[in-house]
């Protein structure tokens, strides 16, 4: 949970190079409390907009503390609580922690979804509706990663790769760039 709070608006790189320490410091929610806002600062100053991340972290491990008994609740709602976890956070939470059938909607998601068709939304929730219902159950648990890889390095926003794409005959993107340019 707090690695994908941190990550949220920040590089998977300064994410993955900030977390081993505060982790090591504190690997439960009540050493992560125990830290407080200031050291958690410290830990997580290479990321961006860690000033209210660590309020956020400091914020959501003592609510889990004093109101979950130290566990992270299972239940969107409940997650969606907590400091600093919004429905794309709960969804990531739920699925790759819990394995429960969620598509959490970040920016490549949404964009490639509506791009190539699987979608035709005006925003991340529609998004996540439209997609919890054309992609079948054995494949949620992967499709949240699958997509954002293919917005990532395949599907980019601003000159897509139809030319290295493995479903440009089912895409219905209008604009296919189908030769590369160097």
């Amino acid at each position: 949970l707090v690695a994908v709070v941190l990550s949220a608006q920040a590089t998977d790189k300064g994410v993955n190079k900030a977390t081993p320490a505060l982790f090591k410091a504190a690997d439960t929610p009540e050493k992560m409390a125990a830290l407080g806002e200031e050291k958690i600062r410290e830990f997580i100053k290479t990321i961006g907009l860690f000033n209210a991340k660590a309020k956020n972290v400091f914020g959501l491990s003592k609510k889990l503390v004093e109101e979950y008994g130290g566990e992270v609740p299972a239940i969107r709602e409940e997650l969606e609580k907590l400091p600093g976890v919004g429905r794309k956070t709960a969804n990531v939470v739920l699925n790759c922690a819990f394995g429960q059938s969620t598509m959490a909607v970040d920016t490549h998601i949404f964009r490639v979804s509506n791009r190539i068709g699987l979608t035709k939304s005006k925003n991340p929730l529609q998004t996540e509706e439209q997609l919890l219902k054309v992609i079948p159950d054995e494949y949620l648990f992967n499709a949240h990663h699958w997509l954002i890889l293919h917005g990532r390095y395949v599907c980019v926003a601003r000159k897509p790769k139809c030319y290295e794409c493995q479903i440009v005959d089912l895409c219905e993107f209008k604009d296919k760039n189908l030769t590369k340019v160097k």
